[in-house]
């Protein structure tokens, strides 16, 4: 009984074997029928430089307008590359951020600014002003409505936006779509590439450091400037983790300076038992 019982598990175990690796075979062969699509689909990041500013794209108004219209206005900006007709992964990430953004305790279009660019230049205003519309809408809050564009342009500017920050996509021609991957972008107010965010849900711890990060200093107030000095980017985890060095050095200048406020207490408090004690 035992001998077929472990013979009919070494079958079991067999079978599932090849299953694996008829499994792998066939990822390998998809792979190499379709490099481009798999391949091509990647983020080079680009820290720490400049988009170009001086290309021009055209917003929800049909006006053509250059990307410097919205940086040099002393607040960090969110860029998002997509396609308003994206079936799927691009309403994700827009969603994603959105819901974000809905908690996040900063004002859009005072304390930063959202800019998202279609990757598709086919696309138009009327499709560009749609979006714009109901993701305004999904705020549910009187947000100033220059805070969060949605732009469209040629596809020479579309290109060299993409290459600056390192975004590469593919357009699959059979099914009419672009594979891309899912990433915002946090920049300087001038344009500098300062944080990659990655997913289609972004944390709003995430996303407020990564602001506070991109500004430099120049937005927030002064817990969330003590907040940000305690946490740092951990690339592997692809968020913001406790810098454990940070929060001691910050915990013992708190200690330092509770410790001499009540020594100072302590002195005012003898200083005038002294002088009852003289009367």
């Amino acid at each position: 009984m035992n001998y077929k019982y472990q013979n009919k598990s070494s079958v079991i175990l067999l079978i599932s074997m090849l299953i694996l690796v008829s499994a792998a075979y066939i990822q390998a062969q998809i792979a190499n029928q379709n490099p481009d699509e798999l391949q091509n689909i990647n983020v080079e990041e680009h820290l720490g430089q400049t988009i170009p500013v001086d290309l021009q794209f055209t917003n929800e108004q049909g006006e053509n307008i250059l990307l410097q219209r919205y940086f040099n206005q002393s607040k960090p900006v969110i860029l998002v590359l997509a396609y308003y007709e994206c079936p799927m992964l691009c309403t994700l990430v827009l969603n994603g951020l959105t819901q974000s953004v809905y908690k996040l305790n900063m004002l859009l279009g005072e304390d930063y600014q959202i800019v998202t660019v279609s990757i598709d230049p086919t696309e138009t205003k009327e499709l560009a002003a749609a979006k714009k519309q109901s993701h305004l809408k999904m705020l549910n809050q009187p947000e100033n409505p220059h805070g969060w564009v949605f732009l469209t342009g040629t596809e020479g500017n579309i290109n060299k936006l993409t290459e600056s920050v390192g975004f590469k996509y593919y357009y699959v021609e059979e099914r009419d779509e672009y594979a891309h991957p899912a990433v915002v972008m946090l920049l300087s107010e001038t344009g500098k590439i300062t944080r990659y965010l990655y997913g289609i849900e972004y944390k709003t711890n995430d996303l407020k450091l990564g602001l506070l990060e991109a500004a430099e200093g120049k937005v927030g107030s002064t817990l969330d400037k003590l907040i940000l000095y305690c946490y740092h980017y951990d690339p592997n985890a692809k968020g913001y983790v406790i810098f454990a060095s940070n929060v001691m050095k910050l915990g013992g200048a708190v200690t330092l300076l509770l410790l001499s406020a009540f020594i100072g207490l302590l002195w005012v408090k003898d200083k005038s038992r002294n002088k009852i004690g003289t009367k």
